[in-house]
């Protein structure tokens, strides 16, 4: 399994699109097809394209909690424990599932990131049947690192729907190796061990961190909640962009993350004019060990004693709702922080946002006609890598 930038070697792959005429707009296609079901094979028995939405995922149901958290602390490239991680994993893990349980019933009962993962994912097959017939039928599957659907059944499921042209699509925009490279280096293993053949041909959109549609609906988020400020005080909302933050460990040893994601901040800003104040902030540090911050919820806290009340928070790194914008953003931080807080809101995650389908519709239909295996910024370790197999699969 290849992620390397190549031209795609499938004429059809590379076969020019029918291109949609420009009257005809993606939100009117979304309209069309939101209540059709993505075919599976067309007349001549083509299975299509595959669009494999890759994330962390999180537990549906309160009894998947503690699979959860065994599978997220035994990751190294997520959270690195170093040479006794299989048992500190195990150890953490069960402390930490009954609060975890707690925080998730309060919720609702569970993570509502599979439902998001996939409607986002059939709906955008729906609109690139539409926008690219030539690589159709497009067919909608989630891979999940922590929670099912879990990546290795995810896997196995495209062999047996017969899957010959697979996109790994990463739904977190700002890549890491923590995220983005756990999940790509899993498919690579799940492929030498299910697939030497090479029977299923992959590429990769493994970041999209300023594409123009990903900043709009963020924009458009923000402008949505600063309406809510009562006018002579709007300007003067502070921005707090809140992105999970990761052990200094990583960062240190070259992850691209940080800088992706103050990417993101900064476009998102010039799409705004820089009309308000802004800070680039970070959340669910996990552990004693350093952290990238400042942390969200210390930033807060400062901003309140220095005066600061209305604050608006942006989860700037999530495609959907889950336990650290329900949870940790709108109870632990708002909620918590009383009448103190009465001016902090929070921006809207994407969720099933249209013009966020539109968006992710457009980043495949881009990535087709490009025929690019990957990013040649996928190709580049980190400087300072010491994961073998995430070297391997980049040279494979």
């Amino acid at each position: 399994m290849s992620f390397r930038p190549a031209a795609l070697a499938s004429r059809r792959i590379l076969a020019p699109s029918f291109f949609t005429p420009s009257s005809v707009s993606l939100r009117t296609l979304a309209t069309a097809t939101s209540s059709s079901t993505t075919t599976t094979t067309s007349k001549d028995g083509n299975p299509g394209t595959a669009l494999v939405f890759l994330n962390m995922g999180g537990p549906s149901t309160i009894p998947e909690v503690h699979s959860f958290l065994s599978r997220l602390f035994a990751d190294g490239d997520l959270i690195p424990l170093g040479p006794l991680q299989p048992v500190l994993s195990k150890f953490i893990a069960r402390r930490r599932t009954p609060k975890i349980e707690h925080q998730y019933q309060v919720i609702g009962g569970g993570s509502p990131i599979r439902h998001y993962s996939e409607l986002q994912a059939r709906e955008t097959c729906n609109l690139l049947d539409q926008l690219h017939p030539s690589t159709a039928p497009h067919k909608p599957y989630v891979a999940f690192r922590y929670a099912d659907p879990l990546t290795e059944d995810t896997f196995l499921q495209l062999q047996k729907d017969g899957i010959r042209r697979a996109i790994a699509f990463t739904q977190y925009p700002q890549y890491s190796c923590s995220t983005t490279g756990s999940s790509l280096n899993e498919l690579w293993k799940l492929s030498k061990k299910f697939d030497r053949q090479g029977s299923i041909e992959w590429s990769v959109i493994d970041r999209w961190p300023t594409h123009p549609g990903l900043v709009k609906v963020f924009a458009k988020n923000i402008r949505a909640k600063l309406a809510e400020y009562p006018e002579s005080e709007r300007d003067n909302v502070v921005l707090l962009f809140s992105a999970h933050s990761l052990p200094m460990s990583v960062v240190n040893r070259g992850d691209p993350y940080p800088a992706e994601v103050a990417a993101t901040v900064y476009a998102v800003m010039t799409e705004l004019g820089f009309a308000n104040p802004y800070r680039l902030v970070w959340q669910s540090q996990v552990g004693p060990s350093p952290w990238l911050g400042a942390q969200t919820s210390r930033t807060v806290e400062g901003y309140l004693k220095k005066g600061v009340k209305n604050m608006v928070l942006v989860p700037i790194a999530f495609t959907s709702d889950h336990i650290e914008t329900l949870h940790e953003l709108d109870l632990e931080i708002i909620k918590e922080a009383g009448e103190a807080g009465k001016g902090i809101k929070r921006a809207e995650s994407l969720n099933d946002d249209p013009e966020f389908i539109e968006a992710l519709a457009e980043i495949v239909k881009t990535h087709l006609e490009g025929g690019e295996r990957a990013s040649k910024q996928n190709v580049l370790r980190c400087p300072m890598c010491v994961n073998e197999r995430c070297g391997a699969m980049k040279v494979s």
